[in-house]
């Protein structure tokens, strides 16, 4: 199974249906971003502190398996030079209309996160990298390039799911029930029930990854970045676990070359 492949229909799909991570910004949320009043979310509610971004204006800034029209646009019309890099040819189609729409310069390029072949060495100033790489099977060559591909001094912007989260069983979640079954690396590819598994494959739903938080964190520190912030989000309530622990992490990184 050709995971890359089946998570670009799959996010194509949820372009489809609407899902809320493929709806672009609005027109006055984009105004208001060239006045200056502006914020991005790498995770579900948490806005990005305004420490953590290097001055935009001019700033080449690259939107990692960013698509949808959310992040992209507002970072455009706030000033800096915008690529938008993303699995899904839909979900560029959203940056693509939030960009003709308000009269901004967004590039477009499709591709696999963990595959920045197209872009030369020390390229961007800043890499905004929201909750996504838990649909990529591997995420230190995720890393890797987006180390490669930022200047020195350039800041690495991520979000990401703590893997705490797949040691669960689907089912009894459903039922409202927290009972431990799986163990990470997990992989929907190889620890969904077998009926699920076909369900997902047959209804284009996309798979999951749990990667370890050695690889989440250790993975950046490997590729040649420092970490320098950090903090951690939660579903807004739409989880169970949300009532016992935030399930989401943000980091800040910075590259320095020796």
């Amino acid at each position: 199974m050709n995971i890359a492949e089946h998570n670009s229909r799959a996010w194509n799909r949820n372009v489809e249906s609407g899902n809320r991570w493929t709806v672009p910004v609005s027109a006055e949320t984009i105004a208001r971003a060239k006045r200056g009043e502006w914020e991005i979310v790498l995770t579900p509610t948490r806005p990005v502190p305004a420490s953590w971004y290097p001055p935009l204006p001019g700033a080449k800034v690259l939107c990692l398996a960013s698509g949808g029209g959310q992040q992209g646009p507002i970072l455009a019309a706030a000033g800096a030079d915008v690529t938008v890099f993303d699995n899904s040819e839909k979900q560029l189609e959203q940056d693509r209309f939030a960009a003709e729409r308000d009269g901004l310069a967004v590039r477009t390029v499709k591709g696999d996160m963990a595959d920045l072949s197209c872009f030369a060495d020390e390229t961007f100033d800043l890499i905004v990298h929201p909750v996504s790489n838990l649909f990529a099977e591997n995420v230190r060559p995720v890393w890797r390039e987006a180390a490669r591909v930022l200047k020195h001094r350039g800041v690495l912007i991520s979000g990401f799911v703590n893997p705490l989260v797949y040691i669960f069983s689907i089912e009894a979640e459903e039922r409202g029930e927290l009972a431990v079954e799986h163990s990470i690396p997990y992989a929907d590819s190889e620890q969904l029930p077998k009926e699920r598994l076909d369900k997902h494959l047959r209804e284009c739903v996309p798979l999951e990854f749990g990667h370890t938080l050695e690889d989440q964190i250790k993975g950046q520190l490997d590729a040649g970045l420092v970490l320098t912030d950090f903090y951690e989000d939660h579903y807004g309530g739409q989880s169970l676990l949300d009532n016992h622990i935030r399930t989401f992490i943000a980091t800040k990184a910075v590259k320095i070359s020796l």
